[in-house]
């Protein structure tokens, strides 16, 4: 049988053809359907489609045949848990960034030496539109793992008053030489509304014009690099740079988004979060708030 004749196969024919150490096991899990949203496309966006999952792991013999504990084998539930966490962990555009991800984390277990991963969305098309991919432990997920890694960073709430001021580069001077991962979280724009405004049009608008201020402080101080993407805050985060936040892909593309109503210091308490931080300092006047510590001087960084 040649690969072309199997190539709309089940996946563990696939799996079977395509050439490997037949010392190797496999375990699969087939036709596994999650409502989710996913997708590039507008009319993709706040709400849900089905998505199939069929995976098949080619895994290291273990001694369970012998013990017949469950402790000494890779369990199935491994592939559901890998599938669960990345589809709560963020929302994606693309079903080959998902699929890289549910490959990453099945391959993190020791056990697991391939795995084959076909995802199909079963809305968009009378039939069915999808990918599928082969990835090995030669994608060197340690090595991702490493270049991922960093130490808690700050998250710094920066007041408008604040960039307005005479002080900003003093300020910066400070936490640069605190020597620690920062990310700065800025206020909106101000602008007057005219109209009355939909809450959901309100929300992209205030998210659009606190990117605009990012985007100003960063043209104030070449030290400031702005971010959109969970991605590029890791990169930055890992190469110790001066990140300035621009909000909007991350919390429209988030799983668990705050309210509409949350303002510029509340989505910087939601980010704290999804970065497991447990705090924030705030220059500039701030609320009383047990997650939020209000810094009076810039030598509180020194």
């Amino acid at each position: 049988m040649n690969g072309s004749s199997t190539v709309f196969d089940n996946l563990e024919i696939r799996a079977k053809t395509a050439p490997s150490d037949p010392s190797l096991d496999r375990i699969s899990i087939r036709d596994y359907i999650k409502e989710v949203e996913i997708g590039a496309f507008q009319v993709e966006r706040d709400l849900t489609q089905r998505v199939k999952f069929n995976v098949v792991v080619e895994v290291a013999a273990s001694s369970s045949s012998s013990s017949d504990d469950v402790d000494d084998i890779l369990s199935y539930d491994m592939i559901i848990e890998a599938i669960d966490d990345q589809l709560n962990f963020e929302r994606l555009n693309l079903l080959e960034t998902l699929a890289e991800r549910v490959s990453d984390q099945i391959l993190s277990h020791n056990q697991a030496i391939r795995v084959f991963t076909r995802i199909e969305k079963l809305d968009r098309i009378p039939g069915s539109l999808g990918v599928e991919i082969v990835r090995d432990r030669k994608n060197s997920i340690e090595e991702k793992a490493i270049e991922n890694s960093y130490s808690e960073p700050l998250v710094v709430y920066i007041s408008n008053e604040i960039i307005q001021s005479n002080e900003l580069k003093r300020w910066l001077d400070a936490i640069v030489k605190n020597d620690k991962p920062t990310i700065l979280c800025v206020e909106a724009l101000e602008f007057k509304d005219q109209v009355s405004i939909e809450l959901n049009t309100l929300h992209r608008i205030e998210l659009l014009s606190i990117e605009q201020s990012a985007w100003r402080l960063a043209g104030m101080d070449s030290r400031c690099v702005v971010v959109d993407t969970r991605t590029e805050l890791d990169w930055s985060l890992k190469n110790n740079e001066l990140s300035v936040w621009a909000p909007s892909k991350m919390i429209l593309d988030s799983v668990n988004k705050p309210s509409l109503n949350s303002g510029p210091l509340d989505l910087a308490i939601w980010l704290a979060g999804e970065l497991s931080v447990d705090s924030i300092y705030c220059i500039g006047s701030g609320p009383d708030h047990p997650n939020i510590e209000v810094i009076p001087s810039p030598n509180v960084f020194r």
